[in-house]
């Protein structure tokens, strides 16, 4: 089980919920687990998210795995230009 915080407009999607908590292994079942459960994310994960775990950003390395007791943040991706 890992507790990620939700940033911004993702934990409207989340039924107003910014810390939420998630049984998941790595980034990609974190994804499906919270689709799952928070139908509306879908489409914020849809048009891109970036992950922190404890401080690194990852962006598409979804098979990166979740230590426990790890600092995770979920964040829309910016865009502009």
């Amino acid at each position: 089980m890992v507790e990620v915080t939700l940033w911004g407009a993702l934990a409207a999607a989340a039924e107003g919920n910014s810390k939420v908590e998630v049984e998941a292994r790595n980034i990609r079942e974190l994804f499906k687990r919270l689709s799952e459960r928070f139908p509306g994310l879908t489409p914020l994960m849809d048009r891109g998210i970036a992950v922190a775990i404890n401080g690194t950003i990852y962006r598409d390395t979804w098979s990166k795995e979740l230590p426990a007791g790890a600092e995770i943040y979920l964040l829309p991706r910016l865009a502009g230009g």
